[in-house]
């Protein structure tokens, strides 16, 4: 009598799991039935620095009317797949490292040039069993030189310049260019794109002429005789799945005469020469940074990531930037508020401010920083993100349009335009988020858009990392409170 009592409050206990918002039953494995095939599912852990920002649902853009402009700016519910945000913005810590590691990069290249000396071992050549590989790597396991002999010093050496002026040794911000590439899977699996002319239509009423050219657009990149980055956007015919991986050189070194371009009669000369070379400022947002080379330090976080990891390499996605859409609706918070905080009032009742912005006209220092401040100092939203308002402002992987929303899909929307370098000026504006330390009050609301051109670098334009989740799983519903 015990036994079936527990067996009937087992299956109660089980019922009760299986109600809900989900209410479905599970699969009892069965000989000669089709159960489905089983394996193993990757787990994947918290990503270093990140946090994870749920699926949900967001009421995009600035629903009051814009008290700035006098007109009203569109508004749409849209819905977005859960994925991994960096917590702060990329600091200049973090983005030397990149620098550190190109500069390496170039260097080992050279100690296995025959010009330096030629050390073969500073390059992977051959596989395990001894077979050459098709394209030679470099071996990163082999150290720099301690005591390098005349070649090696020549090698390590020509990295480096001379001012002219003041004699002081400086890296050679120019040779600092970064190569990377990128599978366009999107445009791939287009069917108009298909290999296979037959599938190319699913109407098998219509007839698909095999002898029909399909031509692509292919971004790539190559360095001149002279040393200088030339970039093309070339159209041919399709010929392979080749013709979907793009090549981008990019130079990574950050603009930091940004300083004294951006404010003219104004003396940021020390933050020209101090703000990413002296460690003091570690911990502050990386500025003077291109939408393209805060793109190309994703493709390198990425490269630098897989490396180590093992065959699970293949289920983690990339770095990248966020959307527009995943930037507000991770900034607004669990509770979708228009700033990052919980309420409209940008400081507490003691007078600390919320977030490093321009609190006065004239007084940047108001909220006791003057430029940007360390990333992180103010408190995190209700996502665990830090600086999602001010500070600086955020690039993001949408096009600028004065539609905005409008023009965007109602789940997963992004505007993407990959800007040839012919195309008009206009085609190249990217959006940035978020506000910086020069802005006021209504520029660091969470919906507010705003936009730089995709090449142009700005003391207050700065970015941080998003990663899309390995997998998704069904989550129980929790009905969020309404706003009164």
């Amino acid at each position: 009598m015990n036994m079936r009592k527990s067996i009937i409050a087992l299956c109660a206990v089980a019922l009760m799991v299986l109600t809900g918002c989900f209410g479905g039953k599970t699969t009892m494995a069965s000989g000669g039935e089709v159960t489905g095939a089983s394996g193993r599912a990757f787990t994947e852990p918290t990503p270093y620095g990140m946090t994870l920002i749920k699926r949900g649902h967001l009421r995009m853009g600035i629903e009051k009317q814009d008290s700035l402009w006098g007109k009203e700016t569109p508004v749409k519910d849209i819905s977005v797949e859960g994925f991994w945000m960096d917590e702060t913005e990329v600091t200049n810590s973090q983005y030397r490292q990149f620098v550190n590691y190109v500069r390496d990069s170039i260097i080992r290249e050279r100690l296995a040039d025959p010009a330096y000396g030629g050390d073969e071992t500073y390059k992977i050549e051959e596989d395990r069993n001894g077979d050459p590989v098709a394209k030679p790597y470099l071996n990163w396991k082999k150290p720099l030189p301690r005591k390098p002999n005349e070649d090696e010093q020549r090698a390590m050496e020509s990295v480096y310049i001379i001012h002219p002026i003041t004699g002081e040794k400086m890296l050679d911000a120019s040779q600092m260019n970064f190569r990377f590439e990128v599978y366009d899977h999107a445009t791939a699996a287009l069917r108009k794109y298909r290999l296979n002319p037959s599938e190319r239509n699913l109407n098998t009423d219509i007839t698909v002429n095999p002898e029909e050219q399909v031509w692509i657009s292919k971004d790539t990149a190559f360095i001149d005789d002279e040393g200088k980055i030339v970039r093309q956007t070339i159209n041919r015919p399709l010929s392979g799945p080749w013709d979907f991986l793009h090549t981008y050189i990019v130079n990574i070194y950050p603009d930091t005469t940004c300083w004294v371009n951006d404010f003219p009669n104004a003396d940021n000369e020390t933050y020209m020469r101090m703000y990413f070379s002296n460690a003091a400022y570690n911990d502050y947002p990386v500025v003077g940074v291109t939408w393209e080379q805060a793109n190309a330090f994703c493709a390198w976080r990425t490269e630098y990531l897989l490396k180590g990891l093992g065959p699970d390499a293949r289920y983690v996605q990339r770095y990248r930037l966020p959307t527009e859409a995943e930037w507000e609706y991770a900034a607004r918070g669990k509770e979708q508020n228009e700033f990052p905080w919980e309420n409209e009032d940008v400081a507490s009742g003691k007078g600390c401010f919320f977030a490093n912005f321009k609190p006065d006209r004239g007084n940047y220092t108001k909220d006791g920083n003057l430029i940007t401040s360390k990333a992180g100092i103010y408190s995190a939203n209700s996502n665990g993100l830090y600086d999602m308002a001010g500070n600086v402002a955020e690039w993001t992987s949408t096009i600028y349009t004065e539609a905005g929303v409008e023009a965007m899909n109602d789940i997963n929307p992004q505007l993407e335009y990959k800007a040839a370098k012919e195309d008009p000026y206009r085609l190249k504006k990217k959006s940035v988020r978020g506000g910086s330390w020069k802005d006021p009050e209504s520029y660091i609301r969470s919906a507010w858009r705003s936009y730089e051109y995709q090449n142009q670098p700005r003391s207050y334009v700065g970015f941080r990392c998003v990663r899309s989740l390995a997998n998704t799983t069904s989550e129980k519903y929790k009905k969020s409170k309404t706003k009164k």
